[in-house]
């Protein structure tokens, strides 16, 4: 089985020590193989930020793959942005804006959707498109194939449909036919597992709420996913697993599962359930 840590919009700059600490406690618990970081490093691309997540980054004991978000570009010095846009970013996390992971059972490649001429819409280029596409064809039947990009790719409500990443239509009929299963993302801070529709193959957007930042959204406390994927002849099995930060016990309890069941084994649907209070 492989583990993955889900986490996204950590906002360094407006975190919360208590909710930091109980994600780090989680982490050494859950002992995750991967953590994927889905954008909004920081708050304001200030070198400071940058060096805060780089620390919180290393507590977690895990490989990581990282891409901006559209916080992580300066709003503000616009000669930086339009120079330089990356380069705090990269000082903390290296030059590499699209890393890709690849185990004998997960193939997880990531999008840079930010731009420096958009100030938090992101967007997906047909050159990137077809990146993608191209990495998800030389998956195996054995790996679980996600893509991470920062702004979703579907959305629930309607208040969130502006901030549809540019392009995902397209994006989502290629990497559905090139066989991906997940897509990965945040900027909304909306936790969510839905199923795409009308796509030539079953796909899922999974969205992260914000994991440790005070900009929590109405209803939607401090949460993180955990990925639970179990490849075998006949008992492949994906479970996507809501964690959030309950203040009472200072940690974060189970609170949703969704058991997803890619196309290539078995029939495309989720089934949701919802565990009450649960620790383990």
């Amino acid at each position: 089985m492989s583990v993955v840590l889900h986490l996204s919009d950590t906002h360094f700059g407006t975190e919360q020590a208590p909710v930091v600490e109980a994600l780090v406690a989680l982490t050494r618990q859950q002992q995750p193989d991967l953590v994927v970081l889905s954008g909004d490093v920081t708050q304001r691309a200030r070198p400071a930020q940058f060096e805060a997540a780089q620390a919180f980054m290393g507590r977690l004991g895990a490989p990581a793959l990282v891409i901006p978000g559209n916080h992580d570009l300066p709003l503000f010095d616009l000669w930086a942005r339009w120079r330089h846009p990356y380069a705090h970013y990269i000082a903390a996390f290296g030059a590499n804006l699209e890393p890709v992971h690849a185990s004998p059972d997960l193939l997880v490649v990531c999008v840079n959707t930010t731009r420096a001429a958009r100030h938090k819409n992101g967007e997906v280029s047909a050159a990137q498109i077809e990146h993608v596409a191209h990495t998800l064809a030389g998956a195996s039947a054995a790996q679980l194939r996600v893509v991470v990009v920062h702004q979703p790719v579907a959305v629930t409500r309607p208040e969130d449909v502006p901030n549809l990443l540019r392009g995902h239509a397209a994006a989502l009929q290629r990497w559905s036919a090139a066989g991906a299963d997940l897509v990965l993302g945040g900027h909304i801070h909306l936790p969510y597992v839905t199923a795409i529709p009308c796509l030539a193959r079953p796909v899922w957007a999974v969205q992260a709420g914000t994991a440790v930042s005070s900009r929590v959204r109405t209803g939607a406390p401090n949460s993180v996913n955990l990925l639970r994927w179990e490849a075998g002849s006949g008992q492949a099995r994906c479970r996507m697993e809501r964690w959030c930060f309950c203040s009472t016990v200072s940690a974060f309890v189970r609170t949703d599962v969704s058991d997803i069941q890619p196309a290539r084994c078995g029939a495309p649907a989720a089934s949701h359930r919802r565990p009450t209070n649960s620790h383990s």
